[in-house]
């Protein structure tokens, strides 16, 4: 969209040449020296062909998105729709570098030649981290033939894009610790209506005909049926540390912070657990406190992603951490993405695991992280108390561990597959759960 209206002018390169052809013109007759009327001759030839192309038409221009939501290194173009461009020779287009947006041409200005009325060309953008990115602020500049007359530049507010996190499609094989409902895709540790296989057992009343083994039943001399397990989903609670982000992104393809590694590690086990039939929910743990409630399909996958996608750190506003409630019911699996650099949270997580929830910790830390560095901060200070900070969450991590809580550096989709296998087969164990 355009800032205001914008007309035809003339450039200064057409008032100097029309005063440079008429003063020599002048001095020639005034001093009878034709030979400056040859000097200026360009001069007057240009001023003249400027004058001759005086536009006759006002340009209209839009700007248009052909997407406005994308997922972070997917690509769209910026175009320009405009009627009016009869008088129009050259056209010049220039981006605002904006930060994690890049533009080709890689510096963000285009020119183009105009002929026959053709369009103008499009810019090529492409979002490379996740979040709300500005993008289509630019100006734009025509000339007429002979750059006589120039229209613009026109500025134009860019409009803010919504950059989901990158997903990487997988179905993981572990199966869930404690499934309670029976529309999903994990194996239950009671009989039901399934199609895996469980054991046989002597008939009951109320049993299916058609679930009858013959060859077991005309071998024991009464009717033996095949009992089958349940197909039981999982209530998974995501969990995101949004509190800090520490280590410099380069966005995707290049370094990650540690806030990059949870948005993008959150999405893709809402993608793995959503596409399996079971329910999840979304806590995040920021000034905005973003929230989704249990749910399943593609919809409700495309609200979590946005919201994943307006993140910004920062200590919730208005409640601690010990105040949230996480909304969490027996057999909910919970997952927490965080570096555990919080002492409030990892007590909340502790409290997660004594009432007898599978939970599991994800680091999201980046080996080799360091301090942001500030200019009224001393370096070594600072480098000080990073390692003090590091010492602190080596030991949380020790007495999340002493708890029974694992704790699992995120590594890609097939992060969690092993720990829920274990996780599963102790959840068959009796077990004494605290209060």
């Amino acid at each position: 969209m355009s800032t205001g209206p914008s007309h035809w002018h003339s450039t200064s390169a057409l008032g100097r040449a029309l005063a440079l052809g008429g003063l020599g013109v002048a001095l020639a007759l005034a001093m009878g020296r034709p030979g400056l009327v040859v000097i200026v001759a360009p001069f007057v030839v240009i001023g003249a062909m400027g004058v001759l192309h005086k536009p006759t038409e006002e340009p209209v221009v839009f700007s248009t998105l052909a997407r406005v939501q994308l997922h972070e290194g997917q690509g769209t173009r910026a175009r320009f729709e405009a009627t009016g461009l009869g008088d129009v020779e050259h056209v010049v287009r220039i981006a605002s570098a904006q930060p994690y947006v890049a533009a080709h041409p890689h510096h963000g200005a285009l020119g183009h030649l105009m002929r026959d009325g053709g369009e103008i060309p499009a810019l090529e953008l492409s979002p490379r981290r996740w979040g709300i990115r500005l993008v289509g602020a630019e100006k734009i500049a025509m000339t007429t033939p002979w750059a006589g007359y120039r229209w613009g530049p026109e500025p134009f507010v860019g409009r803010e894009m919504s950059v989901l996190p990158t997903l990487t499609h997988f179905r993981a094989g572990g199966e869930a610790p404690q499934p309670i409902g029976l529309i999903g895709a994990h194996r239950s540790r009671r009989d039901g209506n399934g199609t895996e296989f469980s054991s046989i057992r002597a008939f009951h009343a109320g049993d299916r005909l058609r679930r009858i083994n013959w060859r077991v039943s005309l071998k024991q001399g009464s009717l033996h049926v095949e009992s089958t397990r349940a197909e039981e989903d999982t209530a998974v609670l995501l969990i995101v540390d949004a509190l800090a982000d520490y280590g410099v992104s380069g966005g995707v393809g290049s370094t990650e912070s540690s806030l990059d590694v949870t948005v993008r590690a959150a999405a893709a086990m809402a993608d793995q657990y959503i596409g399996g039939g079971d329910r999840v929910s979304l806590r995040v743990l920021s000034p905005a406190g973003e929230y989704a409630g249990y749910g399943t399909g593609t919809r409700h996958l495309r609200r979590i992603l946005i919201l994943l996608s307006r993140i910004r750190p920062g200590v919730p506003r208005d409640v601690t951490i010990d105040q949230i409630d996480f909304r969490t019911t027996a057999g909910t699996v919970v997952v927490v993405i965080s570096p555990m650099l919080s002492e409030s949270l990892a007590t909340a997580t502790v409290r997660l695991v004594r009432r007898g929830l599978p939970v599991i910790v994800v680091d999201p830390l980046p080996p080799g992280t360091v301090p942001a560095v500030y200019p009224d901060v001393d370096e070594v200070v600072s480098d000080l108390a990073w390692r003090m900070r590091l010492l602190d969450r080596s030991h949380i991590l020790a007495q999340l561990a002493g708890v029974g809580c694992p704790i699992v550096p995120w590594n890609g989709p097939r992060t969690l597959e092993e720990v829920l296998r274990r996780l599963a087969r102790r959840g068959q164990l009796p077990r004494v759960v605290g209060s």
